[in-house]
């Protein structure tokens, strides 16, 4: 059997040796920690900037796909101004056809028409008549069918002729 016996005397270690024996032996773990750390860092970067880079372009190829149709798109709302145009004139032609349509069907033979103006929905007209009772039943008719908001009969003048009559028809429905 053998002993081993040490006389010297256990010696206190100070801060400092502390430290760089602490240093010596768990700082290979720190820097290889933070060197895993920082690679990961450093593949994490090199994925944003491709994702940067896809976004860029991503970006300028939509700003130019814009460009490109802007033209069209104005285009398009240069035909959808014109065609509201032609609607509109259609419907104000169409109401202007139906409103003398109307008043032509309605007019009765004992009246005799001097002037006849038209306006969209509005007429106005100037005639003559022999008989005041035919225009008392033509102003009567208008005014039951209800066809124009507004029937004015401005003036009746009595003149060698006849009667001379106007006639103001409006807001034609």
């Amino acid at each position: 059997m053998k002993y081993k016996i040490n006389l010297l005397s256990l010696r206190q270690s100070s801060w400092l040796d502390r430290t760089i024996y602490f240093f010596l032996n768990y700082l290979r773990y720190i820097l290889v920690i933070t060197q895993i750390v920082v690679i990961g860092v450093f593949f994490y970067k090199f994925k944003v900037d491709q994702a940067i880079v896809d976004l860029t372009e991503a970006v300028a190829q939509k700003k130019e796909i814009i460009t490109v149709s802007q033209p069209l798109i104005q285009e398009a709302h240069d035909v959808n101004f014109k065609l509201q145009q032609a609607e509109t004139i259609t419907t104000n032609q169409d109401k202007t056809v139906s409103m003398v349509d109307y008043f032509l069907s309605v007019f009765p033979q004992d009246l005799t028409l001097n002037k006849l103006t038209i306006n969209v929905g509005n007429l106005k007209t100037e005639g003559i008549t022999q008989n005041v009772a035919a225009l008392q039943v033509f102003y009567l008719r208008l005014k039951k069918d209800k066809r124009f908001s507004l029937i004015d009969i401005t003036s009746i003048k009595k003149t060698d002729a006849g009667y001379d009559f106007s006639l103001n028809l409006n807001q034609f429905n």
